[in-house]
């Protein structure tokens, strides 16, 4: 990860804040996420993980603070008339740049492994089929399905579908890439073919930020944990510092829980 100060974050959160009727979810984030780091948000289920990388692509609209894809304001457009709400154009523009893995893959059941991959480069960001065919099939290596090419979604294990999901969002060349508990839907002897192919994702200096309870995959791949506990950032470290000086009574309990 870089350390040079002057480097625009990939991403920032500045004070980002959600309620959900009289509950506050998330409470005054401050986040920097810099080019090249594989961030960690580790917490427990209800802590607002799941809600913090909604607020980051503005699928869910936060009540308070401000968010940045590298130096650029997400959700709101600075107008004459002072700051507006970006219209659903602008925010479709926004979200082609981050994308999203979620924990139940969301494949186009209608479309083989191949045309899920190359079905938003070429209608959504209008590149040439020939060009997106021939990073398809690049892509699909990597995540070990070049065999499946052309196999429907319904004829996959879990784990290839998640596969194919990481694909299929490596395809729209995100500056960000986010993980949703990306393996929580599989069965525990898929895992770690999915774990692998992000390890792989992260030693090749992709910006991820990967909401999980894999504490191993977090402490081998991460180079910062982010914990949160009932909205609120409790600890935040290198992923070494987090699993072997816990610095927060409340961190140390979860570890303990998960160790056990």
């Amino acid at each position: 990860m870089p350390d040079d100060s002057r480097v625009i974050p990939a991403l920032e959160l500045r004070g980002v804040s959600k309620l959900f009727g009289d509950h506050e979810v998330l409470a005054r984030i401050d986040l920097k996420v810099m080019p090249g780091e594989t961030l960690c948000v580790l917490g427990p289920s209800g802590s607002g993980k799941t809600t913090l990388l909604r607020c980051v692509n503005w699928l869910e609209t936060p009540d308070g603070g401000v968010i940045f894809l590298r130096g650029e304001r997400v959700g709101v457009r600075e107008t004459n008339k002072g700051m507006l709400p970006m219209q659903d154009r602008e925010l479709a523009a926004i979200r082609t740049r981050i994308g999203m893995v979620f924990q139940h893959f969301h494949l186009w059941p209608h479309l083989t492994v191949l045309g899920n991959v190359i079905e938003s480069p070429i209608h959504v960001l209008r590149r040439p089929r020939r060009d997106v065919l021939r990073e398809a099939e690049r892509l699909l290596e990597k995540v070990g399905l070049a065999d499946k090419r052309h196999v429907y979604p319904a004829y996959l294990s879990g784990g290839q579908m998640q596969r194919v999901a990481i694909a299929r969002a490596l395809a729209m060349r995100p500056e960000v890439l986010l993980f949703d508990e990306p393996t929580s839907a599989l069965d525990p002897e898929l895992v770690g073919e999915v774990l692998a192919v992000m390890k792989d994702l992260a030693h090749d200096g992709m910006t991820m930020i990967v909401v999980t309870h894999e504490m191993q995959f977090a402490r081998d791949a991460a180079t910062r944990i982010v914990f949160l506990d009932r909205g609120r950032i409790v600890e935040e470290a290198s992923a070494d510092e987090f699993f072997e000086r816990p610095k927060t009574e409340r961190s140390r309990q979860f570890l303990e829980r998960y160790n056990r």
